[in-house]
Order: structure tokens, then C-alpha cells, then sequence
């Protein structure tokens, strides 16, 4: 259990003074992931707004999830592997025979299409030091305790064209594409996997929207009225424009009429 003040972690810890973010998984947190059946979950929205975007998806990192697989002495770290849903289930293994990790990267497997890409590699997040709540609330920490809680897949957009990029590959997800995703729980020094989760449920990024479809403020028009108080607008300065030329005409008008009214009775009253 979270001591008092801590945040509370959706994969099965509850803190007191914080509502859920979302249902813990059934049984205790720190059961065998396979046992439990545990998937990665999309981040709640209290801690990611926005979320899934169009090329990006903010996970919860895997918190007490693997600790009955960890032993002393021993080095772990934690693979994070993603796919398209449209991806066959034949090739969603992320180990070979021998049940050491792939290192499918995001050109090999046409961005998820034929298959699991890594799409991370991070140290196991400790069960004993959880974020606490108090900090996300404190400016200078939150930024700080998110990275410790989420982990944001397509966030690096660089790295695919980066020809000295050499450590994993994070790229932008594409938009209105269901992805699934994967921990996996790896021996540094053996390289072998000791456990992983299932895979996640299904999630979507966002669809981008068309030009005629965004709403803009105020009033939320279409791209369409958009277009027509625009041409209303030009016309309505074309005939203010009109009409003050016609004015301005006009007095000019008036005025030599009057020049040359008084320049004749000059004339007049000399001779």
C-alpha cells in the first residue's frame, strides 16, 4: 500500500487523500504479471490531457507489476514493444526460441505493420519510491514526476533520420491507427526475458481532422462559413470603400463649384 501522500499507481496501489485514476487490476499488485493477467494502460487523464494525440500515446510505466520476477543481485530493465492492431497474431511473439528479446526496430516491421518493434528501454520503476501526489501539484516537480510515472510512445521525431542515432528508436506513431502494446521484463546480463505482460488493449490516435471540419473560436464555424464571411467581409470593404470615394467625390466637387463661383463674382466686381 502507498504511504499517505503518495500517488496512487492504477495497476493496483491506492494512496488515501486521491481518487483512482482508473479500476486497479483484480488481485494484489505485486502478484506474477502473467498470473494476473496485467496489461499496460493507457495514462489517466488527470496526468495526460490530450491523450492518445495524433502520433503519440502516453502509457503508465509498469509500477510494482514485475517484483515477484525480480531477485537480488540481479540487473533488470524493461522493454516496452509496440504493433498495429491490423499486425497477425503469429508474428506478436516479442522473444525467439531461446526467449531472448527481440530487437525488431520500427523500419524492420514497416512501423508495426509485420510486426512488434522495441519502442523503448527503461530501468524497472521502483515499487518502493512512487511518485507522490503532493509533487504533481508543485510546478517545479510535476514535470519531473511524470517522466517517473508515464512513458510517451512516438514522442522522439528525429531519431528515423538520425544516421548516428544509435540507441532505441522512438518514432511518431501514425494518426488514426490502432496500436497495442507490450512490457517485458529482461535480464541485463543474460539478455533473456524473465516476464512480461499482455498485450495492452487496443488504442487509437487521434484522426486529424479536415479543413472544412475545424471548429475555430468564437462560435465554432466550418471551414465552409469560414470561406463566406471572408468574401462578405471584402465585399462589405469594397462598398465602404465605394461609398467613401463617392463622398469624397463629391465634396471635391462642391468645393471648385464654390472656387469657381466666387472666382466669377471676383471677375464681375472688377469690371
Amino acid at each position: 500500500m502507498a504511504l499517505p501522500g503518495q500517488l496512487h499507481l492504477p495497476w493496483g496501489l491506492w494512496a488515501p487523500k486521491m481518487p483512482r485514476l482508473m479500476e486497479p487490476f483484480a488481485g494484489s499488485s505485486c502478484s506474477h504479471a502473467r498470473d494476473q493477467s496485467l496489461k499496460p494502460q493507457i495514462a489517466a487523464p488527470q496526468l495526460a490531457t490530450n491523450n492518445p494525440t495524433l502520433s503519440t500515446v502516453a502509457l503508465e510505466k509498469p509500477f510494482c507489476v514485475f517484483d515477484s520476477s525480480l531477485y537480488p543481485n540481479k540487473s533488470y530493465v524493461i522493454y516496452l514493444y509496440a504493433m498495429k492492431e491490423s499486425a497477425s497474431a503469429i508474428s506478436s511473439l516479442v522473444t525467439d526460441n531461446s526467449s531472448k528479446p527481440l530487437d525488431s526496430t520500427f523500419h524492420q516491421t514497416s512501423g508495426g505493420q509485420l510486426g512488434p518493434y522495441k519502442a523503448a528501454l527503461f530501468n524497472v520503476p521502483s515499487c518502493a519510491s512512487l511518485p507522490k501526489f503532493a509533487d504533481v501539484r508543485d510546478v517545479d516537480k510535476v514535470s519531473d514526476v511524470l517522466k517517473q510515472y508515464l512513458f510517451r510512445v512516438g514522442d522522439d521525431g528525429t531519431c528515423l533520420y538520425d544516421p548516428n542515432f544509435r540507441a532505441v528508436c522512438n518514432p511518431p506513431l501514425a494518426a488514426d491507427t490502432t496500436y497495442r502494446f507490450k512490457y517485458v521484463l529482461v535480464d541485463s546480463k543474460e539478455g533473456i526475458m524473465k516476464d512480461q505482460t499482455l498485450w495492452s488493449d487496443p488504442i487509437r490516435t487521434r484522426r486529424a481532422k479536415l479543413p472544412l471540419k475545424i471548429d475555430t473560436w468564437p462560435g465554432r464555424r466550418s471551414g465552409d462559413m469560414i470561406v463566406i464571411a471572408s468574401i462578405l467581409s471584402v465585399l462589405v470593404f469594397l462598398l465602404l470603400a465605394g461609398f467613401l470615394a463617392s463622398v469624397s467625390s463629391a465634396v471635391i466637387t462642391d468645393e471648385e463649384e464654390i472656387k469657381q463661383a466666387a472666382l466669377e463674382k471676383d471677375v464681375l466686381g472688377e469690371n
